[in-house]
């Protein structure tokens, strides 16, 4: 069964009024537009667009709850992915995911401590995990994505402390605290480092002060900063793009950790077709761009910095992996022309790009048919162009801006057309 689903974007601050409704061809709100949701998660279920096709539910929770085999099949009524459209104008809080043992744990134990569900201080909303994807769509997709080498920070650090040497009022002890923090091992130095900067002390609120202005006064570092363009000059450091996220993340967190913070992670830009993939553990922020998101479908997050929301530190200390790791880039598998196949090493989800016509490349090489078999319930979204979905049963029209729920009893899908399509299902076995 294709059954047509829509929803309205979340008017989180951070959103962007026009991104999402560009993309989909839709009206805008007037309203920041964040996060459109596809799936069945209680926060923001989808909307059935003909509830009488499915005996009069309104969305899809309501569905699946209803005729769980008929909805979802061997899933028994429960969707274990959530499809977004994330459209992020302004910088997300710094945050982490726990892995399925500790959201377990975690929910078992706030629950018998009494914490009401919607308490602003509860961490885990849910037993489940919540490992992610993020597409990118836009041109650039900028985010901050795991920790970086301990040489990288104390490298960082040095060109600050050069700075500070050439202010008119310099304050090297503030720097030396944070240096004398990355001793001992790998994992040792980061948590020390993390832990420190989230202490609340009067000295990490003098030094978030302090780096904040060495980036916007010092000539050098000012120097390097990008033009209104966004292109940075040749001249640049190395740590540019970090000194660069400084002055955004300060200029919108004031006086947060959270932008000192950032010096420690990787700073990462996505060209449009990129994609990473987050698992747990992994300390990350969105800061800018319009980008396909897929994840479990779980609403656990542990945050560290640049949010006026709950942070619980001793918990996001428990959540987060304390390793420099490269960029966990997400490469596709490209099991057929105009097919892309992100596949991450969980059984949550897979996310598939179907690009045919116009959209799957050099005109010599254009596809305009291809199929792909869902391993159970799907979600589409089209992005572009127009496509029609077939199965051995029945077919659906997808055109820029429409969604659809697809049975899992339609078995193989044969998608045609000139467009872009986006589809969510269950992954494979790890």
């Amino acid at each position: 069964m294709f059954v047509q689903i829509t929803n309205t974007p979340r008017d989180y601050a951070w959103g962007s009024e026009r991104a999402i409704t560009d993309l989909l061809g839709l009206e805008p709100t007037g309203k920041p537009e964040a996060e459109l949701w596809l799936g069945a998660h209680p926060g923001s279920p989808s909307v059935i667009e003909h509830p009488e096709q499915v005996g009069g539910s309104r969305t899809l929770t309501e569905w699946l709850a209803s005729e769980p085999e008929r909805a979802s099949g061997a899933h028994a009524g429960q969707l274990p992915y959530l499809l977004k459209i994330l459209a992020a104008d302004k910088p997300l809080s710094l945050q982490a995911h726990p892995t399925l043992a500790m959201a377990r744990a975690g929910f078992d134990r706030e629950n018998a401590a009494g914490l009401a569900a919607d308490a602003p201080n509860r961490n885990y909303k849910d037993a489940l995990h919540k490992p992610e994807v993020i597409y990118a769509l836009s041109d650039t997709f900028d985010a901050l994505c795991g920790f970086r080498s301990v040489d990288e920070i104390r490298a960082v650090i040095a060109e600050l402390a050069a700075a500070d040497a050439r202010a008119a009022v310099s304050e090297p002890e503030l720097l030396a605290a944070l240096a004398s923090q990355l001793r001992g091992h790998t994992a040792e130095a980061l948590r020390t480092s993390v832990e420190w900067l989230l202490s609340g002390s009067e000295q990490v609120s003098a030094l978030v002060a302090q780096v904040t202005a060495l980036v916007n006064d010092d000539p050098q570092l000012a120097a390097s900063a990008p033009d209104a363009a966004g292109s940075t000059p040749a001249t640049a450091g190395p740590f540019a793009d970090a000194l660069a996220t400084v002055r955004a993340l300060a200029a919108e967190y004031p006086g947060d950790p959270g932008v000192v913070l950032s010096l420690l992670l990787n700073r990462v830009t996505l060209k449009r077709g990129e994609a990473l993939f987050l698992p747990a553990g992994n300390i990350h922020a969105y800061l800018k761009g319009l980008g396909v998101e897929l994840m479990a479908a779980s609403d656990n997050v542990l945050r560290g910095g640049l949010t006026p929301k709950y942070i619980d530190v001793p918990e996001l200390l428990h959540v987060l992996q304390f390793a420099s790791l490269p960029v966990p880039y997400l490469e596709p598998e490209h099991p057929a022309p105009g097919v892309e196949v992100f596949q991450p090493d969980v059984i949550d989800f897979v996310l598939v790009r179907l690009a045919l016509g116009e959209m799957s490349g050099d005109p010599a090489d254009a596809v305009t048919t291809a199929s792909y078999s869902p391993l159970g319930p799907a979600i589409v979204i089209c992005t572009a162009g127009s496509l029609t979905v077939a199965s051995a049963t029945g077919e659906a029209v997808v055109s820029r801006g429409d969604s659809f729920y697809i049975t899992p009893d339609e078995g193989p899908l044969t998608v045609s057309g000139s467009g872009e399509l986006f589809l969510a299902a269950p992954g494979a076995a790890a």
